[in-house]
């Protein structure tokens, strides 16, 4: 009750979270382009090259990226990158490169509702690696603003079956379900590895590393999977023009996610995330005569009430709170001294201090010969100045 008495709104709904509430929709926006475009290409021109796709931002990403390493001299240099967690881009790179594959391949053999659903596997593992690898410590109201977020999934799930869009293969639901899965595990490891090398390295050399690695990961995927594929298509330029808008929206994707994600965490952009299958859905009733539902307005907003709540409250890690028991703010809320002496002036206090304690000392080596009333003003002096002293010493403490 008394933390409910002291409830202020203007604390909690800050310009800090408005600004990642709009940039994590629109990172949605961007995932819900590359939607658009990958399904025209596959209903109006029969092309399904998920790795061909990846391949174009991969290699934007290594013509902008990798070259700004290249630029670079001394320690942040590309050479010393690779010699001292070279190995780590590299798994790295595989991880993030499969990760776009196994989803789309998982449309092949289970429905979209289980893809919908299964993919919001990401959120939980995100949660287990942040708290092993970041040390992040979350709250009871963050697994509050989780559950409400899934609650949004399912209403969401439910307007589809209701409009009838249970679209997918049911050819192997067990390997589908399994990919979408394998899937979500990997964005949560990739998501993760990100947070942790934009908050402690730098964004250029994750995003030059990654396009670096993952060039060459979905290359040699393509050649070995796609070849035939890729020799299928009928180019032209409606077909380019759909690469070109999913090669732009995912570079723009991963250019500005780990922006995001300095800014919040790799949990909180997950659950914005979630709202990139219902920009989909409202680009589809125009776009592709999808019938409309009053549940996804609700499932928007219900998502949209848990990101807020999610990041309305802070997820301290360890070593801020290690940090934070020694900090001034830490000492007062602790309630160790909340007094009046904070607020005087240190410096006239310990000149007050000094003066009385010099003086003192010099009566006592000139041994005058003192009365009884000169003595008991120089005691009521000697305790003023160890009062004042003992305040001064606090003081400079906190």
């Amino acid at each position: 009750m008394p933390s409910i008495r002291k409830f202020n709104p203007k604390e909690v709904f800050t310009w800090q979270l408005a600004k990642t509430l709009a940039m994590g929709q629109g990172l949605a926006g961007l995932i819900c382009g590359t939607a658009i475009s990958s399904q025209y290409l596959a209903t109006h021109f029969h092309v399904n090259t998920p790795m061909l796709q990846s391949f174009f931002n991969y290699a934007l990403l290594c013509a902008t990226y990798t070259t700004m390493l290249l630029c670079r001299t001394g320690d942040g240099n590309i050479l010393q990158i690779l010699k001292s967690r070279g190995w780590k881009y590299l798994l790295l790179g595989l991880v993030d490169v499969e990760a776009n594959y196994a989803v789309v391949k998982a449309y092949q053999y289970t429905t979209l509702t289980s893809v919908q659903l299964l993919d919001c596997f990401v959120i939980p593992v995100s949660i287990l690696l942040s708290w092993w690898i970041l040390k992040t410590r979350y709250r009871p109201v963050h697994y509050v603003a989780v559950c409400i977020c899934v609650l949004g999934v399912g209403a969401m799930v439910g307007a589809d079956l209701l409009a009838g869009r249970d679209q997918g293969s049911t050819s192997n639901i067990l390997l589908g379900d399994g990919l979408v899965l394998l899937s979500a595990t990997l964005y949560a490891v990739s998501n993760v590895c990100q947070e942790y090398t934009v908050k402690n390295l730098s964004r250029v050399e994750f995003l030059g590393m990654v396009g670096l690695f993952g060039t060459v990961t979905s290359t040699i995927q393509l050649v070995i999977l796609e070849r035939s594929e890729v020799g299928a298509i009928q180019w032209s330029w409606q077909v380019g023009l759909l690469f070109s808008a999913y090669a732009l929206c995912m570079y723009a994707l991963y250019s500005c996610m780990p922006i995001v994600i300095k800014l919040s965490s790799a949990t909180s952009v997950n659950l914005s995330l979630l709202t990139a299958d219902l920009f989909s859905l409202f680009c589809g009733i125009f776009l592709f005569q999808y019938n409309f539902s009053g549940l996804y307005l609700v499932s928007l907003v219900v998502v949209l009430i848990g990101f807020i709540t999610f990041n309305a409250v802070p997820t301290p890690t360890q070593q801020t709170q290690h940090a934070t028991d020694f900090s001034p703010s830490s000492t007062c809320e602790q309630g160790c001294y909340d007094g009046p002496v904070v607020t005087h002036d240190n410096t006239a206090n310990e000149g007050g201090a000094a003066r009385i304690t010099t003086e003192v000392e010099e009566e006592d080596d000139e041994e005058e010969p003192q009365g009884d009333g000169e003595k008991d003003g120089r005691g009521e002096e000697e305790d003023r100045s160890n009062d004042d002293e003992e305040a001064v010493g606090f003081s400079t403490k906190l």
